[in-house]
């Protein structure tokens, strides 16, 4: 499995190819806070909402969770793959990491694209 490291994703989000980024956790998790643009796909319900939360299998996908300990977004990826996405990575330092680098997140109710 690939992992991604904050400065390796925070460079590739400014990238106009950025990777789309999936939160792993439950949804309360993904309400109150997640990396910006980020798509919530709870690891437990990936087999059911991946084809419509991620259509294109080809595409970067980056999961995360809570933290380096937090194994919500390995069983995700490792799901993902088995499903036939082709480039998927975890970033594992997840919202913990990204939280003590000072760097924006989003709160509340996501915006509708």
């Amino acid at each position: 499995m690939k992992l991604i490291d904050r400065n390796t994703l925070k460079q590739k989000l400014q990238s106009p190819a950025a990777p789309t980024l999936v939160e792993a956790l439950p949804e309360k998790y993904w309400r109150d806070w997640r990396l910006p643009g980020a798509k919530h796909l709870p690891h437990d319900q990936v087999k059911q909402l991946a084809p419509a939360v991620l259509p294109d299998r080809g595409a970067e996908i980056v999961v995360y969770c809570a933290s380096a300990t937090c194994q919500n977004s390995h069983i995700a990826a490792r799901v993902l793959e088995q499903l036939g996405y082709g480039n998927v990575a975890v970033y594992a330092g997840g919202k913990q990491d990204w939280q003590e680098a000072g760097l924006p997140v989003e709160r509340g109710e996501p915006v509708p694209a």
